[in-house]
C-alpha cells in the first residue's frame, strides 16, 4: 500500500490516504481506535498535557463496514490548539526542529504553528494506516511488536526507570531520547532482492526513516557487527520441527536483502524531543542577527512511550510490503 498524510499540526484536521488496499478488509474499528489510543496525547505526565481525541472519521474507501479497493481516506479533527504559543517561530526556529528547513524548502509559506505539517502530531494518522496493515498482516499469521530498548541510556528500563529519568529532564527543561526494539514474526525465507527497490533492510528503512525523530535504524545486531569476528556474528542453521532456522539471530531475519524465516528484529533511535524550555541559541531569519530562544507551547519531555505503536504502524506497513513482493 501507498500512504499520502495531509494536514498541520493547528490546521483543521490531519490524516491519511491509502491506496492499493485489498477490497474486502472487515475495517475493525474498535481494534483501529484502540491503536490511536496508544499515541493518543495527554495522557500522563510523560507526554505533552496538549488533549486530542484522536478520533479517525472514514471519508471514502469503506462501505458497509469493509474496504471497496479503493482509495481509503480517514480524517483526525484537530480540536485543542494554541497557535499564538509559536508566533516567534515565524522568524526565529527551533535549533534541530523542521521550521528552518521548512522555511527553505517551500518558500517561507509553510505553516511554523505547531511544527505544521513538520509535528509529531503527524504520526496519528501514521498509526492509523498502521492499523490497517496489522489488520492486512494478522490473517497471514505476521506480527508487530515494539519495545522501549533505551532511555538516555538506560537499557530496557522499567516503567517506574522511564519515570524517574523523564520527569527529571522535565523539571530542568529538558528532553530525552532512546531507542525501539522492533520484531516482525511470521514473514516467510525468500521475500526480497538484493536490489535498491526490493531489499527488505531497505524498505523497513524507508518505512521508519518517515517517522519524525527517527534519525537511526539498525537490524539484528546492527552497529554491534563492528565489535565481532565473524564466528560470532554468524547464525548457524539448524532444523527445527522440519523446518530451517537459525541457532541465533544476529542478522536481523534477513540475508542478503531477503527475509530469511526468522523474526526480523530492528532498532529504531529517536532523537530527544528539541522543543525544549531551556534557553536556546538561534537566529532570526529575518534580520540575520542572532537571538536567545525559549520554546513556548506544549511538547513531550519524551516521546518513546508514544513512538511505540508508531514504529509498529511504520513497520506492519513495511511488513505487508515485503509479503507482497514479486517471488
Amino acid at each position: 500500500m501507498n500512504y499520502t498524510i495531509f494536514g498541520e499540526s493547528h490546521g483543521p484536521a490531519i490524516g491519511v490516504t491509502l491506496t492499493e488496499v485489498p477490497a474486502g478488509l472487515a475495517l475493525d474499528m474498535d481494534f483501529i481506535e484502540a491503536e490511536m489510543a496508544r499515541r493518543r496525547p495527554g495522557q500522563d505526565g510523560l507526554s505533552t498535557p496538549r488533549r486530542e481525541e484522536d478520533r479517525p472519521e472514514i471519508l471514502s474507501g469503506v462501505f458497509q463496514g469493509h474496504t471497496t479497493g479503493t482509495p481509503l481516506c480517514a480524517v483526525i479533527r484537530n480540536g485543542d490548539t494554541r497557535s499564538g504559543d509559536y508566533s516567534q517561530l515565524k522568524a526565529c526556529p527551533r535549533p534541530s526542529h523542521g521550521d528552518y528547513t521548512g522555511r527553505m524548502r517551500y518558500g517561507g509559506y509553510n505553516d511554523y504553528r505547531g511544527g505544521g505539517h513538520f509535528s509529531g502530531r503527524l504520526t496519528a494518522p501514521l498509526v492509523f494506516a498502521g492499523a490497517v496493515a496489522k489488520l492486512l498482516l494478522d490473517p497471514k499469521g505476521v506480527g508487530v511488536r515494539a519495545v522501549i530498548s533505551m532511555a538516555e541510556g538506560v537499557e530496557y528500563p522499567s516503567r517506574e526507570q522511564l519515570e524517574q529519568l523523564v520527569l527529571a529532564a522535565k523539571a530542568q527543561g529538558d528532553s530525552v531520547g532512546g531507542s525501539i526494539e522492533g520484531t516482525v514474526d511470521g514473514l516467510p525465507a525468500g521475500c526480497g532482492e538484493p536490489d535498491l527497490d526490493r531489499n527488505v533492510e531497505g524498505i523497513f528503512a524507508r518505512h521508519l526513516f518517515a517517522v519524525p525523530a527517527v534519525k537511526g535504524v539498525a537490524f539484528g545486531a546492527g552497529f554491534g557487527f563492528a565489535r565481532m569476528r565473524g564466528s560470532q556474528a554468524n547464525d548457524p542453521f539448524v532444523m527445527e520441527n522440519g523446518r530451517v532456522r537459525t541457532r541465533t539471530n544476529h542478522a536481523g531475519g534477513i540475508n542478503g536483502g531477503i527475509t530469511n524465516g526468522m523474526p526480523v528484529t530492528f532498532q529504531a533511535a529517536v532523537r530527544p524531543t528539541p522543543s525544549i524550555a531551556l534557553e536556546q541559541d538561534t537566529v532570526n531569519l529575518d534580520t540575520g542577527e542572532p537571538v536567545k530562544l525559549t520554546v513556548q507551547g506544549r511538547h513531550d519531555p519524551c516521546i518513546l512511550p508514544r513512538a511505540l505503536p508508531v514504529i509498529e504502524a511504520a513497520a506492519a506497513l513495511a511488513a505487508w510490503d515485503v509479503l507482497n513482493l514479486p517471488r
